[in-house]
């Protein structure tokens, strides 16, 4: 049974999730604050973690960003009445693997949550093993490393990473980047793919001379080796 942290100071709202959520049999413990919040996350290990953005004593983006400084791999689902691309992004860029606007059908939200946990649940008939070059990625155990050397990514650079190694030679347009990773549509006003696939290339290229991923200027990006 999935464990999830929902973070949430508004009681009927909370009440209406955790409802649901333990109705499809997922264990859920709530946290009307901040502080709150911290305390349970530091104490125990979830699955997934639901933060709602405005809370009484801090910006759940904040708590966000305080989560990431420890725990890079934890799902996280972001909430919001703020609707804004802007919002969004800056949830993203946080480190919120997705966010989802308020008010929303609980549908949508269980259908999110499901996303987000699946990557533990691959089938046993699937390679769990991508290689490209001397790049390594095991799905069952999220882990990813270089000639030998682990790399440790956050749950959306690992996202990005197993987009490209399962597209190998292919060129991805940032529309498909962000539908594919981020299930939402590319604002061109924005540069958050840029961001996260800066981030990524710095943690599987640093101290290697050959590059792995390149960009093609006003097309997108590839995984491409070059001898």
């Amino acid at each position: 049974m999935n464990y999830i942290c929902l973070v949430e100071d508004e009681q009927k709202v909370a009440g209406f999730i955790c409802k649901g959520l333990e109705e499809n049999r997922y264990k859920v413990k709530t946290a009307k604050n901040g502080e709150e919040a911290e305390a349970f996350i530091s104490a125990e290990k979830f699955d997934l973690l639901i933060l709602d953005v405005m809370l009484p004593d801090t910006n759940g983006i904040d708590l966000c960003r305080k989560v990431r400084l420890t725990d890079q791999q934890t799902p996280i689902l972001m909430l919001s009445a703020l609707e804004q691309v802007q919002n969004k992004v800056s949830g993203l860029k946080a480190g919120a693997d997705d966010y989802l606007v308020k008010p929303f059908h609980f549908g949508e939200l269980l259908a999110r949550i499901e996303a987000l946990l699946r990557r533990k649940h691959v089938p046993a008939t699937e390679d769990h093993i991508l290689e490209f070059d001397d790049l390594k990625l095991d799905t069952w155990s999220n882990t990813a490393e270089r000639a030998g050397r682990q790399i440790v990514l956050t749950a959306k650079e690992y996202g990005l990473l197993e987009l490209f190694m399962r597209n190998p030679n292919k060129l991805l347009s940032r529309d498909y980047i962000a539908e594919k990773v981020w299930g939402i549509d590319f604002d061109t006003g924005t540069n958050f793919i840029d961001v996260y696939m800066n981030y990524l290339r710095k943690k599987i290229e640093k101290d290697f001379k050959r590059k792995l991923i390149h960009t093609v200027i006003g097309m997108g990006y590839i995984m491409r080796a070059e001898r």
